[in-house]
């Protein structure tokens, strides 16, 4: 047997924080999807939309899974609108920094918003409960 073959791939940050091994503030969970903070957010309430599986390409995934995936990311696009005021609700799937599909949604003001140049570092933990908190009570209010 080759090392090659003997390699297992390790989980994915997301799987981590999914299985509750690294901390992450969810603001929705199912059988399929969940929907956590990213501790880098474009704007307050930026928030992630994983499936539980560990697939890397948005393009390698079924359909149904991937249209999941979507409609949760929907619901949560509406969610950050009405928890920040937003008239618009950003949708990004970039898939380079973590191997694990992932949807970011982001409240959205401006085309500017729309980068990850900009993107705070270093969010307070009480900037992120709060968003948790208000994103969650907005979904309340929407389901």
């Amino acid at each position: 047997m080759t090392t090659a073959t003997m390699l297992v791939p390790m989980p994915t940050v997301f799987t981590k924080i999914i299985n509750g091994e690294l901390p992450g503030r969810f603001v929705y969970e199912d059988d399929e999807i969940v929907a956590f903070l990213t501790i880098a957010p474009m704007t307050q309430g930026h928030t992630l939309v994983v499936p539980r599986a560990e697939i890397d390409h948005w393009q390698d995934v079924e359909p149904k899974v991937l249209a999941r995936v979507m409609e949760v990311s929907q619901l949560i696009g509406k969610a950050v609108c009405a928890a920040f005021g937003a008239a618009r609700a950003g949708v990004i799937i970039a898939g380079l920094e973590v191997p694990h599909l992932h949807v970011h949604v982001f409240p959205a003001y401006h085309l500017t918003d729309f980068g990850f140049a900009h993107v705070d570092h270093s969010p307070s933990p009480e900037s992120l409960d709060e968003a948790q908190t208000k994103i969650k009570a907005a979904l309340a209010e929407i389901v």
